[in-house]
């Protein structure tokens, strides 16, 4: 065995393909615990939607039952996006560049995906022209649908670490969270909570970091004090700006001009 200038040890063929063997078992454990995680998953228990919520659409107001569009499973995305941001986050944009392909797939499945944001649905609209996605957004702006599903936080519970995120209390460096939720609607009518998850439990919608695990340099994210920071708008990785690896998470800019001074909640 050898090794290259950057340490890595070089084997031969033989030596290669009995490693990718030992590996390759550790794989097919961790798919089936991942299958059985999943199994366990389906069977949570449910919490009936007892609230009325009004959402703002492209085809007008929308009640939750509505964005089901006609099927009985819906995945919500909770999108960083307040009122007044000039953008919406971009790692929250880093997923949702993922969202387009998958939608028509997800539709056979008896499933719709609905990507929802608390800024109003003009700025959404504006937003989602520049970046030149499809996916169904709304607006919760009028609703208490984003602090009740723990993704967007008051200025005191910020401060004072008591935003609920992710399952605890917690300081928070956003008005926004991001999440997905998903739910299900009966022959009934009736719309029930299943699923909620947050933070790294995320990591699953990103297709790119999929790719990114199986190449030598991984995620290369160590040492970034925020592991997303290299991460830009996909209309903004010409700037020439360096990554700084002491940054940490940066809200975008709020105008001062939105909703005309007011804020929900």
């Amino acid at each position: 065995m050898t090794k290259t200038q950057t340490d890595h040890p070089i084997v031969s063929e033989t030596e290669w393909l009995a490693a990718r063997k030992e590996l390759l078992a550790k794989e097919k454990e961790f798919s089936r615990r991942r299958d059985a995680l999943t199994t366990e998953r389906r069977k949570l228990p449910w919490v009936k939607v007892e609230k009325e919520y009004a959402f703002d659409t492209s085809g007008g107001k929308r009640t939750l039952a509505d964005l089901f569009a006609g099927k009985s499973q819906l995945i919500v995305y909770h999108f960083m996006m307040g009122p007044g941001w000039e953008e919406g986050c971009a790692s929250c944009s880093f997923l949702a560049d993922h969202f387009d392909g998958t939608v028509v797939h997800l539709a056979h499945r008896d499933v719709t995906l609905v990507v929802i944001s608390r800024a109003p649905l003009p700025q959404i609209e504006a937003f989602k022209q520049r970046m030149g996605w499809r996916f169904p957004w709304a607006s919760s702006y009028a609703s208490d649908f984003n602090y009740d599903y723990h993704v967007s936080f008051t200025k005191e519970e910020r401060e004072s670490g008591t935003a609920g995120y992710n399952y605890e209390n917690r300081g928070f460096p956003s008005d926004e969270g991001p999440g997905i939720s998903v739910f299900h609607k009966d022959d009934s009518g009736h719309v029930y909570h299943a699923y909620s998850s947050f933070a790294r439990g995320l990591d699953i919608l990103i297709g790119t970091y999929n790719f990114l695990d199986l190449v030598p340099k991984g995620r290369d994210e160590d040492g970034l004090a925020f592991s997303m920071s290299w991460v830009r708008h996909h209309d903004k990785y010409n700037d020439v700006q360096g990554i700084d690896p002491a940054r940490t998470y940066i809200q975008p800019k709020v105008s001062a001009a939105c909703c005309d001074g007011e804020d929900h909640k």
